[in-house]
């Protein structure tokens, strides 16, 4: 989730000049009447670690039923896009809104309980707790503790592995189970967005494929996810809308199909020539 204070990021590709905000998937525009239903709103937030300026003017949205990736070269800022929602480290300057309350400054325990979770980047598991005390720290901060046992329940759906290892320390596991514990860690908290920070970082490629198909799944079951990647090609398959950084601005946002045929995008994102 931690993004250290960068040194001066490597020079980003150069890249196509940002684009307007595209509309919602069509079923979306159904439900939500075009472009209502924004659960999150972040308008020109500006972020520094001391005098380094790490975010410079990003704005982004996401909608309910939505699948959002922010994509970009290490040192981006995407990373600390999240840590800005989430409160780890709020914007000097912009606005930050979670259906429809300013959130910008709010202190990370508050946003949690408002409903946003984020499984961080490297997992950041308990490694001596078992994957079920793992899981149960998730919910830490519910007071509707009588739907606790229907939250796990839907966790051991989307990871029956977990249901099969509840017992074990949580640092004994595998990369992919670890992810696993992290992802279910989050969704105990019955979150109302969920924030993913490179969920397929570190992971053998059948993990990765398993992660991006429960990543749909989660959504498909109502939740909207803003999803950090390094690995843009799966994350604008399972993404509706996406939004290309470079060191600290938006350079680029479209839809998802849209953005994986961009040219662009596929020379400096996607590997192809």
């Amino acid at each position: 989730m931690s993004e250290q204070a960068p040194p001066p990021p490597e020079r980003a590709p150069a890249s196509p000049a940002p684009q307007p905000e595209t509309q919602a998937p069509p079923q979306q525009q159904r439900a939500n009447g075009g472009r209502d239903g924004v659960i999150l709103e972040v308008t020109d937030i500006h972020t520094y670690y001391g005098s380094i300026h790490a975010l410079k003017g990003i704005s982004l949205q996401v909608r309910e039923g939505e699948i959002v990736t922010l994509i970009g070269a290490n040192g981006a800022g995407k990373s600390t896009t999240l840590r800005s929602i989430n409160g780890l480290n709020n914007p000097r300057k912009g606005r930050i809104v979670f259906q429809g309350k300013d959130i910008t400054n709010d202190p990370a325990h508050s946003i949690v309980k408002m409903g946003i979770s984020q499984s961080p980047e490297g997992r950041r598991l308990f490694p001596h707790m078992s994957v079920l005390e793992n899981l149960e720290m998730g919910a830490f901060q519910r007071t509707d503790r009588q739907n606790f046992k229907e939250d796990l329940d839907r966790v051991y759906a989307l990871f029956p592995r977990l249901a099969e290892r509840k017992t074990q320390r949580a640092g004994t596991l595998s990369g992919g189970e670890q992810q696993m514990v992290a992802m279910g860690r989050a969704l105990m908290a019955r979150p109302k967005l969920v924030m993913l920070d490179e969920p397929s970082m570190g992971l053998a490629p059948i993990f990765v494929e398993r992660i991006f198909e429960i990543v749909k799944e989660i959504n498909q079951q109502g939740t909207p996810i803003l999803l950090v990647e390094q690995n843009a090609l799966m994350a604008l398959d399972v993404a509706h809308r996406g939004y290309v950084m470079e060191t600290g601005h938006i350079a680029l946002t479209d839809d998802a199909k849209a953005l994986a045929k961009n040219e662009q995008v596929q020379k400096a994102y996607l590997g192809m020539d």
